[in-house]
């Protein structure tokens, strides 16, 4: 099992999130998880740095292991993504991961081309995947026409062994259906009968290998009650189903929606607490249902006092690898 932490680029600035690395590192996280947007998921966050010129400082910065949540196809063409995570396995070898996902129209509106339904995203995604394969794997020159076109691309500066390819997954089908050619899965943390469902369609399929990694939503405050705060204050606009939040454009929308949710609605979607026992019982859990690399959001702005605190009272009461 390696405990990670996540770098919030929506949340907070790229210099804030460079310090916070260096110091969830000397804290004892094996990894980092960087989030992937355009714009933030609300204008209380109002942060929107450009994770890939992040991350080469932070890997600079420290030893750890980084992964990013990034969406292929529409807001990058797959062959620069290709290219991005070739040029970081360069410099870094061995220590990045992928999560490709289907991505939101929040950040990919951007372009102003049409947002394809749910099952002409998924076949773009898969599309990508084996086209980023292809060009860190072969020397001639790929060309591909699909749900995107590449000509003539070829990766000079190849990665120095090919990249773990996560496929991001929020529904048991999508579970099932990335078993076939994905690395592994991730997904966020849920009531645990709800996870056990995930890992089930997962590993029933072709996943029964493969990796499982997990992004786990807590809010930690020195009591309770400042944890739930925290929550609904930063996050209470990410606690709706994935049909819904896909398709929505904008900060303001999310922020409009977020207006509905009480703050014992978060319980459900966020880990609260002030105990260390209420983490460690739950990371320990989902480590026994399989999953290898746990990334921590704290989802709250208080992430120096989180980090101290799981670096005192959670991370030694955990086996990390």
């Amino acid at each position: 099992m390696k405990i990670g932490f996540h770098a919030s680029h929506e949340q907070f600035t790229p210099g804030h999130l460079l310090k916070l690395v260096q110091q969830a590192e000397d804290a004892g996280f094996k990894a980092v998880l960087s989030s992937d947007h355009f714009h933030p998921w609300s204008d209380k966050q109002g942060q929107s740095g450009f994770a890939w010129s992040w991350l080469g400082a932070a890997m600079q910065a420290t030893n750890l292991e980084y992964g990013i949540v990034n969406a292929p196809g529409q807001r990058y063409h797959p062959a620069i993504i290709a290219q991005a995570v070739a040029t970081l396995d360069q410099m870094f070898p061995g220590r990045f991961f992928l999560c490709s996902g289907s991505g939101q129209l929040l950040n990919e509106n951007i372009t102003g081309e049409k947002w394809p339904p749910k099952r002409d995203r998924n076949k773009r995604l898969q599309e990508s995947v084996e086209v980023m394969r292809r060009l860190w794997q072969e020397d001639g020159y790929l060309n591909h026409k699909g749900m995107f076109t590449v000509e003539r691309a070829k990766l000079f500066t190849k990665p120095t062994q090919i990249p773990t390819v996560y496929g991001a997954a929020i529904t048991e089908k999508t579970a099932a259906w990335l078993s076939s050619w994905a690395d592994g899965m991730i997904t966020i943390s849920k009531p645990v009968e709800e996870l056990e469902k995930m890992v089930k369609a997962f590993r029933g399929a072709d996943g029964s290998e493969k990796s499982l990694a997990l992004k786990v939503q807590v809010s930690y405050a020195s009591t309770r009650e400042k944890a739930l705060d925290g929550a609904w204050e930063q996050w209470r606009n990410n606690i709706y189903p994935s049909k819904l939040i896909a398709d929505i454009d904008s900060p303001e929308k999310f922020d409009a929606m977020g207006q509905n949710t009480r703050k014992e609605d978060m319980e459900k979607h966020v880990i609260i607490g002030s105990d260390a026992d209420v983490f460690i019982e739950k990371i320990k859990k989902f480590n026994e249902m399989g999953f290898e690399k746990i990334i921590i959001h704290n989802v709250n702005e208080q992430q120096e006092d989180y980090i101290n605190f799981f670096e005192k009272e959670v991370l030694p009461n955990l086996q990390q690898q």
